[in-house]
């Protein structure tokens, strides 16, 4: 159900192809990889998103709609790292895994394909500046480096991610599903809205 570098592969594809317009990304039939795309789709979102709030001369209230707009994308985004947990842990219900008494992860896979994801967007970007027709030969040669930096990590976490996978179906290692319980979108949470509304 989990190959780290399919993932990766697919975040590249996907990535190129919503930065191409008329261009539309592939259909996916599989229902693990269409979640899996739709968690990247969030963090592809949330980075462009995120540029808009750093545009010279936006006024307040563009500020204010952007920052809305972060904090919905964001919880997206943190929803769906939690659903592709909980796809693989249902996956693993019938072989009774993850054994219990294993040791336990720190990390779980959904958050480390979240990392895997943003990881292809800065590839994506960081292979665009290294190649902009544009840019001094010293930008050409940090992005370069960046570029090498970036593609090792990536190389490092996928192989992470298959040694967690394997060793939890082999009943030597666990995850869990941590729950980010995030607080700023909830109004009964966040006592800036709740201090601030009328009753």
């Amino acid at each position: 159900m989990l190959s780290a570098n399919a993932i990766a592969s697919l975040h590249d594809q996907l990535t190129q192809s919503w930065h191409s317009p008329g261009h539309p990304a592939e259909q996916l039939s599989d229902p693990w990889l269409t979640l899996v795309a739709r968690q990247h789709r969030a963090n592809f979102d949330l980075w462009h998103i995120e540029d808009e709030a750093r545009t010279p001369g936006a006024t307040d209230a563009q500020l204010a709609d952007v920052k809305h707009r972060i904090d919905r994308t964001n919880q997206l985004r943190n929803d769906l790292a939690e659903q592709l947990d909980r796809s693989l842990l249902d996956s693993l219900t019938p072989q009774n895994l993850p054994q219990p008494n294993a040791p336990l992860n720190s990390e779980s896979p959904g958050l480390i394909i979240d990392r895997l994801s943003i990881l292809a967007l800065k590839i994506y970007h960081t292979r665009e500046e290294a190649q902009r027709a544009d840019a001094s030969s010293d930008h050409t040669q940090r992005n370069r480096t960046r570029l090498a930096i970036l593609e090792e990590q990536r190389s490092d976490l996928t192989a992470c991610l298959d040694a967690l996978w394997n060793e939890t179906l082999a009943g030597t290692r666990r995850f869990k599903l941590y729950r980010q319980l995030k607080m700023y979108n909830d109004p009964a949470l966040n006592p800036a809205i709740y201090r601030n509304t009328p009753r």
